[in-house]
């Protein structure tokens, strides 16, 4: 139990602040708590099982500049979605199948964190703790597990009390920018990944695909503006 507690006081405290909370505030605006909730920590338990089951060797399966530029793109289409912000009526949303935006989340959420410093403490903690002992390790992904979903619940917590506590255009604006600008960092890193910290091709990759991304962004919020009867 000792090496179930220090995991898991290690991953919550490595895991206070990131982005994967604000994340779910975002989501929070977006999406259902039941559907969070169920994407979330889908994702959470895969990404502790690949953290301490075959973490060691994760970097020599999965391309680092893949899996950025997904997490990038993913987080695009959010923003971008928010922004549309097409509205259903209940009976449209009630016939829609729960696992749509569960699928989503979990993808989103698990690109987000696959690689990120949590996974990495996951990794190293499980190299230190579990001693090729079957509990060990058990206890190695029940304290990641739960450090990870304590500190992101904070983060939901967060959103829902906006969520009641803002109107709806205010909270999506809010989604909208979170999404956008993870979207950025995730393309630079890609980027960066590809063709070398500080070159000039990098550079240039991230901010051309960052101007596309605005630049539909805007016609798409004219579109809607003016659909909704409003003078820009």
């Amino acid at each position: 139990m000792i090496i179930f507690w220090t995991v898991l006081a290690t991953v919550f405290i490595a895991e206070m602040g990131d982005k994967t909370q604000l994340l779910l505030v975002a989501m929070v605006g977006k999406y259902k708590i039941s559907h969070i909730l169920t994407g979330t920590w889908l994702a959470t338990v895969v990404l502790n099982l690949l953290a301490v089951g075959v973490g060691v060797a994760l970097g020599s399966y999965l391309d680092m500049r893949v899996i950025k530029m997904i997490a990038g793109l993913a987080f695009f289409w959010f923003a971008y979605a928010t922004l549309k912000g097409e509205e259903e009526d209940e009976k449209e949303k009630e016939m829609k199948h729960s696992l749509g935006p569960v699928l989503a989340i979990f993808g989103s959420f698990f690109l987000g964190e696959l690689g990120d410093k949590t996974q990495l403490a996951g990794i190293t903690l499980a190299a230190a703790y579990t001693d090729h002992s079957i509990m060990n390790a058990f206890y190695v992904f029940l304290g990641c597990t739960l450090g990870l979903i304590l500190a992101d619940l904070i983060g939901l917590i967060v959103g829902a009390v906006l969520k009641s506590k803002m109107p709806a255009g205010i909270l999506n604006t809010i989604s909208f920018f979170i999404f956008a600008v993870f979207g950025v960092i995730s393309i630079r890193e890609a980027m960066r990944l590809i063709f070398g910290a500080g070159s000039v091709l990098a550079v240039a990759g991230y901010m051309v695909i960052s101007v596309v991304f605005a630049g539909i962004c805007i016609v798409t919020f004219y579109h809607r503006a003016k659909a909704d009867g409003k003078t820009l």
